[in-house]
């Protein structure tokens, strides 16, 4: 059978079944991260992202292929977390744009889609590095150009689109020498590999979700969708208060008057509010919108016929009841300055609200947040500018893209680990502008030296160090230095490597949460003996993965 476009429906379901292919085999992409640490990374990263743009896929009610597009986007631009969530979000992002008009799409359709992704991921990355997902990405696309041009038929085309992403990624060792130092291909680009996959599948009627999984397209709206947000922001925060829904049914004179025109008509309405759905068939209009006066929206609707099927419920009110408030709570005033920062463990959560942080997302190793757990965190600050420590590159572009999203001015200090983030918070001016702060924050994050003391969850071997699963790990600024079987050996060691005794002054030790208090009496007493002119401070820091985190300055 030949199918030459493919309508909304077709489309959502080769999404979702690249989005259960893909939490499918999220283990085996985990185990394909070069660095052998207990990390979540790339398989969890694009499966949490993913999953939270399929789940938007599931909301959609038409049958509009640019309108199933736009929803995987959004979906997974705020449930991205990590860089390859990120990536992956604008991947979609620039396929949603290609195809935001198009009910149905072709082969050629699908392949500008493509290309147009690759387009938007490269701009998001400041230096793109080949052989990663960017590669496969660009060279899928490419194929997908030249497949189009010569065949209209899906399946053989995703076929031939498969083909090229499996031969990319087979190349991605050739291009970056520490995976072909460690074996393995790029695990990012095997995950985008595995969604392309599971697109096939759903065409070959392969493994096809079950039906209960999706929405159904005649309901309009999940009254589930103002739950979302009701712990993370006050009643004060709601900007437009009434959830409205209304239907029009059209009326001959009224349209003759003033022709309907639909993306007209969503464009006028959505400067009466937002969380804005309308939805138009040959006989009515229904919309949905989130407006401070839903008198002026239902008035525009009136333009074209009459009003049936009206909603009006106060958010507000909801909200109240929800968390418990008192309708005569005054507003909460906003505070100049508000500080998010990202750390795992009681003990470092308690060490930056020490240092002047207002919001402590819990996560790091393991449990990257999302953009839209770092947005719920801005918007919890309660303030007029935010200044945002990831601690952890692999949480970077999540923060820089909730801070672009922010209704506030916000500024992320690019900070890599948390001795990074404590010292960029020593810095923090409150008299200065939100540049100025970002300036000599990320200033004094150069001056501080950073090492971490975990353990192999695998045998590996990198940068010529033969590492044996379950041995403990030196991390000095990112890169692995030493490995040994005693955790106390593999802590002097890199202590040794870090201090330099004529410029060091302090070094900061903090103990994660299986280090008993002998090893910490023992390490304590290591630095006194051999160091003797460094100051040292010991923090509990509670904190999984890293059984000690290292601060030389």
């Amino acid at each position: 059978m030949t199918l030459r476009k493919l309508d909304g429906k077709t489309l959502a379901e080769m999404f979702l079944q690249g989005a259960h292919h893909l939490k499918s085999n999220s283990q085996m992409i985990d185990a394909l991260n070069v660095f052998p640490v207990p990390d979540g990374d790339t398989g969890t990263n694009m499966n949490l992202s993913m999953s939270s743009g399929a789940e938007e896929v599931k909301k959609v009610e038409e049958d509009h292929a640019g309108k199933v597009s736009q929803a995987l986007a959004k979906g997974l631009l705020m449930g991205a977390r990590g860089n390859s969530g990120v990536i992956l979000s604008q991947l979609f992002r620039g396929f949603s744009k290609a195809l935001e008009d198009k009910e149905s799409i072709t082969t050629k359709d699908f392949a500008t889609a493509l290309q147009g992704g690759v387009t938007t991921a490269y701009k998001a990355v400041m230096k793109p590095v080949e052989g990663t997902i960017l590669t496969v990405a660009r060279e899928a696309g490419e194929a997908s150009a030249e497949l189009a041009e010569k065949e209209e038929d899906f399946l053989p085309f995703i076929e031939g689109v498969v083909d090229a992403a499996r031969t990319s990624l087979k190349g991605t060792p050739e291009l970056l020498p520490v995976l072909k130092e460690v074996g393995v291909v790029d695990s990012g680009g095997q995950g985008l590999l595995t969604i392309y996959e599971g697109l096939l599948a759903n065409l070959k009627g392969e493994e096809l979700p079950e039906q209960s999984s999706t929405i159904s397209m005649g309901d309009m709206v999940n009254a589930e969708h103002h739950k979302l947000a009701q712990d993370f922001m006050n009643t004060e925060d709601i900007e437009f208060g009434y959830c409205t829904e209304f239907m029009v049914k059209f009326e001959e004179d009224k349209l003759a008057e003033t022709p309907y025109d639909e993306e007209a008509f969503r464009q006028t309405l959505s400067e009466h509010g937002d969380s804005l759905l309308v939805v138009s068939d040959e006989d009515l209009i229904k919309v949905h919108i989130h407006a401070e006066y839903p008198g002026n929206a239902m008035n525009l609707g009136q333009q074209y016929g009459s009003l049936i099927n009206m909603k009006i419920e106060n958010m507000r009110e909801q909200h109240t009841s929800i968390v418990g408030e008192k309708k005569n709570t005054k507003p909460r005033e906003k505070a100049e300055y508000g500080i998010v920062t990202v750390a795992m463990g009681e003990g470092i959560k308690k060490l930056f609200e020490s240092l002047g942080a207002s919001v402590v997302i819990q996560g790091g190793q393991t449990m990257n947040p999302s953009t839209q757990d770092i947005s719920d965190a801005i918007v919890e600050a309660h303030a007029n500018h935010v200044l945002i420590l990831p601690n952890n590159k692999n949480i970077t572009m999540a923060a820089e893209q909730a801070a672009e999203l922010a209704d506030v001015k916000a500024a992320v200090i690019p900070s890599k680990t948390i001795p990074q983030g404590m010292s960029a918070l020593l810095g923090f001016n409150p008299e200065a502008d939100i540049s100025t702060n970002k300036e000599e924050m990320s200033s004094l994050m150069k001056h501080v030296k950073s090492g971490q003391i975990t353990y192999a969850v695998r045998d590996t071997q990198i940068d010529g160090l033969s590492i044996e699963k379950g041995h403990f790990m030196g991390i000095f600024e990112g890169k692995i230095s030493s490995a040994q079987k005693d955790k106390l050996e593999t802590s002097k060691a890199l202590l040794k490597e870090m201090i330099d005794e004529e410029e060091d002054e302090i070094v900061t030790v903090i103990t994660g949460e299986k280090v008993d208090e002998q090893e910490i009496e023992a390490l304590e007493a290591y630095l006194e003996e051999h160091f003797e002119d460094i100051e040292v401070e010991i923090h509990n820091g509670g904190q999984p993965i890293y059984s000690f985190i290292f601060s030389v300055e």
